[in-house]
């Protein structure tokens, strides 16, 4: 795959148009988006994206469509789970509802000028040492443990987490070095006080959910590369990925506890990416060859379908478990209900006087 550089400058602009539109469509008003206006502007981001790989099929061809809608595919099912530490650090700064979709905005923005940055000097790697993927592909096992524990978790433990979170290092590195107002002064991220600047919480915060999403990258950038060795495809993938993430963040957020299995779903697919990048780094060195490396279609079908059954086999599981949840509250409540006995009023004997 050949890519010219207006094929670069094409997909930037693409990405600041986007950017753009929801600075100044969205953001710019404060206000909380319905459930109604997430899923219209999360559709239209999907769309954008599929549109995308289209374009890059009539360009380049099948296999590099392929491996950019599987990037895309992985990339959007574990930015699913990024949402909820997402939702754990907003909840943690107290950010008002009104205000969630700037830090949301300019977090990602953020995320992406340094996952660019991680991408180059991914590709930088791979296209020199044959062991990285060696790296990639262990990292990305332990990851799958990872997420296989984090399924088995008491919901409970999750639960405290919000208010167990403490900011990253940066952000307190920054507490300490600036004045930081004790409450939010509006949309504003800086203000001037006594000819002094200070940082308001929401500027805190854009920067742990900026931060935070690039330890993200470490495990979904490596998994795209073992998709495609293309950093423009694995860039195009992270952006259109990214950039649907705050309307994804909005339209999900009641919905993340029905998705029950997303954790194993997401060990499976990052378990079968670390098998292709072991797999491939054998193959650099002439060993394995006897064992094939997955190719794009099969890849593709592989994370496509487990995505497919984590989402329905979620959706009934998360069903069933309401269903007895309620069965045994309504057991437990007949179980305490206590009938009192009625007292009928004993008659007295005939003849006596009733006072």
């Amino acid at each position: 795959m050949v890519v010219h550089t207006w094929e670069w400058f094409a997909l930037g602009g693409v990405a600041l148009v986007l950017i753009l539109v929801d600075l100044f469509g969205h953001v710019r008003k404060a206000h909380e988006p319905t459930i109604k206006e997430a899923a219209i502007w999360s559709s239209f981001y999907i769309a954008i994206a599929l549109l995308f790989g289209v374009v890059l099929f009539l360009r380049h061809g099948s296999t590099f469509a392929g491996e950019y809608f599987g990037g895309y595919a992985v990339e959007k099912a574990l930015s699913i789970d990024n949402i909820f530490v997402f939702i754990i650090v907003i909840a943690s700064f107290k950010v008002p509802r009104l205000y969630q979709q700037k830090v949301l905005l300019y977090g990602i923005v953020m995320a992406l000028v340094m996952r660019f940055v991680f991408i180059m000097l991914g590709d930088a790697l791979i296209q020199r040492f044959v062991w990285v993927f060696f790296i990639f592909g262990l990292f990305l096992l332990y990851t799958a443990i990872s997420q296989v524990r984090q399924g088995v978790d008491d919901p409970e433990d999750k639960a405290k987490e919000i208010d167990e979170y403490k900011p990253n290092a940066i952000v307190r590195w920054a507490e300490k070095r600036f004045h930081v107002t004790e409450g939010f002064v509006g949309q504003r991220l800086i203000v001037r006080r006594e000819g002094k600047t200070w940082l308001t919480p929401l500027f805190l915060c854009i920067v742990s959910i900026g931060t935070v999403d690039l330890i993200f990258a470490l495990d979904s950038i490596p998994a795209i590369f073992g998709l495609t060795r293309e950093p423009f495809i694995v860039f195009a993938a992270n952006v259109f990925a990214l950039l649907g993430l705050r309307q994804l963040f909005f339209l999900v957020d009641g919905l993340l506890e029905k998705l029950i299995y997303l954790h194993y779903g997401l060990a499976v697919i990052l378990g079968f990416i670390s098998f292709k990048l072991i797999i491939h780094a054998f193959h650099g060195y002439d060993l394995l060859l006897a064992i094939p490396e997955p190719n794009i279609g099969v890849s593709l079908s592989v994370i496509i379908g487990v995505i497919l059954i984590t989402v329905f086999a979620s959706l009934w599981g998360s069903k069933k478990r309401r269903k007895a949840n309620e069965g045994s509250a309504i057991s437990e409540n007949r179980a305490t209900d206590i009938v009192e006995p009625e007292t009928n009023e004993t008659s007295a004997p005939v003849g006596e006087d009733r006072d």
